[in-house]
């Protein structure tokens, strides 16, 4: 395993001849089936390690010992009523989580399931919101090899037998299966959106596999990369002397996780389709009123491929053929009845009962011949229903419709049918950057499969219609309540804007939960009235009009598996510079939605767990933290630990994201409809301003993402953010043709950069704040984010570059080269003695975005040795097979 700085210096790091012998490489260089140069690699026999569970100091334990009471509260208040808190410490996943990992499933929004590098499918993000982490071990891929000579046959299950949940092989379920592979021979490449597996002689050692997994995910384009499917294409090439009959079998269970395939009333169903497309249907019942889910399993027939099925059989074979028969069929004869394709629906399964298919693709294979073979899987749930009541269609309705079957059956022949397409336009996006020889090998890969979680974070994209309401939503209430009282009920499925809305706060109750206010827009509230040339109407709330903006539809994601929010916006800021360049038109459409929640508010009461004190749930005028947990759009700040309306950096980070998509696309129409919301957002600063010399303060207690990091005074953080926003509203406003708001910009963020510099630069870096306590001198890895944001939108710089250069030269030989040499990225706050900062568990932490923000900051400013190594440290940490996995 090559390890260290080799990384950044070798040519060829990681080369695919270290894992696959030469031979094999190129015998199986036929469509596609030998990996790329560059990809992430591993033995199928690897040791995935067991991912440590997050720990805390004894002092960082007391410290929080009552927000850990709170929270334990309010998680047991959610669990009372069958929703799962945003943040929950206390409940243990019945899978622990480790790194055998792999490139994920499908395109994105439309659910997503995970397969791990030794072929386990896992991590099932059917359900918005939840995760299924454990692997389906029904759902395999699977060989069997006999010769014209008769003297050898082979059959295996194409995965390592070291498996969880495998029982003793008299077992008449999948353990009796045979599990020879060991994975010696037998490797990973992942290069998102494709994986390649090889098997270089396991199990025949007269026959070189390949399978690649083809996803897809396609800049740029808005209607394959929703697709729930995916494609396995096999290559086989026969290096023996003898002919060869090669089956391959694609099994799967009716289940979309956990103990799914227990609840009953699921059902199985064979089908021919167009163009030689055929397999078998399994159709999914959720359990509590979710909707259903349809699997599409296939195989492509042409003129040298036959593919049979057999639509049901069980684990324990009382009301179906058991895995075992199955198995033994294969075995003996390598295909299945033809008559299977006439069996119809089967019967509901039982509760308790688990439902499998399969389908088997069987071909002859010369002496020193090859074939392909092509599978393919799809999954169908064309609603997507939030744990609140509200119903969407996802996106790919738009061009299949909302028929679970028969978009089912239109998926997977599109998928086996178009796969050579998608990965033409693939290879042109990756191409350039991987044939790029000033870029680092480990850099080029890395590059493309940090962009797993697009599809692997419980993503989900809507067709941007209104929603359907159960009647047991808030939202739905609330639309059929009869008040009693001055004010009108709201009217319509969605908020009105503000010059529609009644004035009806004095009516609404003070009561956590119980008055749904739909973000109305107050009059009279303590926002400033907006002078700007530009409003001419409120943006449209939350729902675009058909007549609006080209309706790419509405997209989330998750901040992650573990804090269960909607498009967090502090780590948005983050992440989003990859949905910007590969999906812009996704990108703006998050930021309207932000412009939009912007100019509203949501009355309703909600108690902050941190100091235990109340407030309402969305400040007109304040960013939220995120769009929700289990209303999204309707119910936003799903986080509860701060009231992240005082928070610092939500305001200045959405005025800079505007920006620097308004500056990448040019889209006037974009900047115009925003621009109310860049103002009000703006002004809501003022308050934070406290001694009027335009720079904003921070309040003493955990007040921007860092939400266990007290900051006082004057911050480098949130002070750099401001000023950056102060010039890029100033920017925009000059874009837009308003002058009033320009020069009222620049003017602030001239007097503002005076004072930041005097109370925060020290000769070397900015210091952490202008406070007086132990850490205020802390060396905080994220102080330039500001300018970072600033040069990526092609803003005039903050800082004189000598300060920038040396601030980023500090952190690098502090917060990066202090911390392991170099081989973790950058750690959050070290002090200026060089220890890292134990001020919080937060001040000692390593974050990936912030690590890769600094690095691209080195970058901008011509560090890029810095910058390499800084990156390094993440890849090193997280992704190399001696990190932390």
């Amino acid at each position: 395993m090559v390890s260290g700085h080799l990384f950044h210096c070798r040519k060829n790091s990681w080369p695919p001849e270290e894992y696959v012998g030469r031979t094999a490489l190129q015998l199986l260089d036929l469509d596609g089936g030998s990996p790329p140069e560059q990809a992430w690699r591993r033995r199928l026999n690897s040791h995935a390690n067991i991912l440590k569970e997050f720990s805390v100091t004894f002092m960082e334990a007391m410290k929080m010992m009552t927000l850990g009471v709170r929270l334990w509260s309010y998680v047991r208040e959610e669990a009372s009523h069958g929703r799962k808190a945003p943040i929950d410490p206390f409940t243990r996943e019945r899978c622990k989580p480790s790194a055998s990992q792999g490139v994920p499933l499908g395109g994105m929004g439309s659910g997503s399931i995970s397969r791990g590098f030794r072929g386990e499918f896992k991590n099932w993000h059917i359900i918005p919101g939840l995760c299924e982490n454990s692997p389906v071990m029904e759902n395999q891929f699977s060989i069997f090899v006999s010769r014209d000579s008769g003297n050898k046959k082979y059959s295996s299950v194409l995965a390592p037998g070291h498996h969880e949940g495998l029982k003793k092989r008299s077992d008449s379920g999948i353990s009796s299966w045979d599990w020879n592979l060991s994975g010696q021979h037998s490797t990973y490449h992942a290069l998102f959106p494709r994986a390649w597996t090889i098997y270089d002689g396991e199990p025949d050692p007269d026959l070189k596999i390949s399978c690649r997994q083809i996803s897809p995910f396609i800049p740029h384009d808005y209607k394959d990369s929703s697709l729930p499917a995916s494609v396995f294409v096999y290559t086989l090439v026969n290096t023996g002397r003898d002919r060869a009959k090669v089956s391959l079998l694609m099994t799967w269970a009716n289940s979309i996780g956990g103990f799914s395939h227990h609840s009953g009333g699921h059902f199985n169903e064979p089908f021919i389709g167009d163009d030689g497309v055929s397999g078998v249907l399994l159709h999914h019942k959720t359990a509590k009123d979710n909707p259903p889910v349809t699997f599409s399993i296939a195989a492509c027939e042409t003129q040298n491929v036959s593919v049979t099925v057999l639509p049901v059989f069980g684990l324990s074979g009382e009301n179906h053929v058991s895995a075992k028969e199955m198995w033994d069929t294969m075995s003996k004869d390598g295909h299945f009845s033809r008559e299977n394709f006439d069996a119809g629906c089967s019967m509901p399964s039982s509760s308790g009962e688990t439902l499998c298919a399969a389908v088997s693709a069987s071909t002859w294979v010369e002496p020193h011949g090859r074939c392909t073979v092509a599978f393919a899987l799809a999954w169908s749930s064309p609603k997507v229903k939030f744990q609140k009541g509200c119903t969407y269609n996802r996106r790919y309705t738009e061009f299949y419709g909302t028929s679970e079957r028969s978009s089912s059956i239109n998926l997977v022949h599109d998928a086996l049918t178009k796969y050579r397409l998608w990965e033409e336009e693939i290879e042109k996006w990756q191409d350039p950057i991987l044939k790029d020889e000033k870029l680092p090998e480990w850099y080029k890969f890395t590059l493309f499969n940090e962009l797993y979680f697009l599809v692997a974070g419980g993503t989900v994209w809507t067709d941007g219609q209104p929603p359907a309401f159960s009647e047991t939503s808030p939202a739905y209430q609330h639309k059929h309540s009869k008040k009693g009282t001055k004010s009108e009920s709201v009217k319509d499925n969605h908020v009105k804007p503000a010059a529609e809305q009644v004035n009806d706060g004095d009516d609404l109750p003070n009561g956590e939960e119980r008055s749904v206010s739909m973000y109305a827009a107050v009059h009279g509230s303590q926002m400033p009235e907006q002078t700007s040339g530009l409003r001419s109407q409120e943006p449209i709330p939350y729902l675009l009009s058909k007549d609006g903006p080209e309706n790419v539809g509405k997209f989330l994601y998750l901040e992650g598996v573990e804090y269960i929010m909607w498009n967090t916006y502090d780590v948005h800021f983050y992440a989003s510079f990859a949905l910007l360049d590969l999906f812009p038109k996704i990108e703006l459409s998050i930021q309207r939605d932000f412009a939009d929640a912007v100019l509203y508010e949501d009355r309703r009461r909600v108690k902050f767990l941190a100091d235990g004190t109340s407030g309402i749930r969305k400040v007109k005028g304040a960013v939220p933290h995120d769009l929700g947990t289990h209303d999204p759009w309707h119910e936003m700040n799903a986080y509860n630990i701060h009231d992240t309306s005082k928070w610092k950096d939500l305001n200045p980070k959405f005025v800079l994201q505007v920006y620097r998509d308004f500056a990448a696309t040019g889209d006037m129409t974009f900047g115009r409809d925003v621009w109310p919301a860049v103002c009000a957002a703006m002004d809501y600063m003022d308050q934070f301003d406290r001694d009027c010399d335009g720079l904003i303060e921070n309040d003493g207690f955990p007040d921007q993402t860092y939400d266990a990091w007290t900051v006082h005074g004057i911050s480098a953080y949130c002070g750099g953010l401001w000023l950056a926003a102060l010039q890029a509203a100033a920017t925009m406003a000059h874009r837009l043709g308003d002058r009033p708001y320009a020069e009222k910009y620049k003017l602030k963020f001239m007097k503002a950069k005076a004072v930041y510099e005097a109370k925060l630069w020290n000769g070397s870096y900015f210091n952490y704040d202008s406070g007086t306590s132990s850490n205020s001198r802390s060396i905080q890895a994220d102080q330039l984010a500001g300018q970072w944001y600033a040069a990526s939108s092609g803003l005039p710089p903050i800082f004189d570059e000598h300060k920038i250069r040396s601030a980023l030269q500090k952190i690098f030989e502090f917060n990066v080269m202090k911390v392991k040499g170099g081989r973790m990225g950058a750690v959050n706050g070290m002090t200026p003695k060089g220890k890292v900062d134990e001020t919080c568990m937060q001040s000692r932490e390593i974050w990936t975005g912030v690590t890769y923000g600094v690095a691209a900051n080195m970058l901008l400013h011509g560090m890029e040795h810095q910058g390499f190594i800084t990156a390094e440290g993440i890849f090193l940490a997280g992704w190399s097979e001696d990190g932390y996995g």
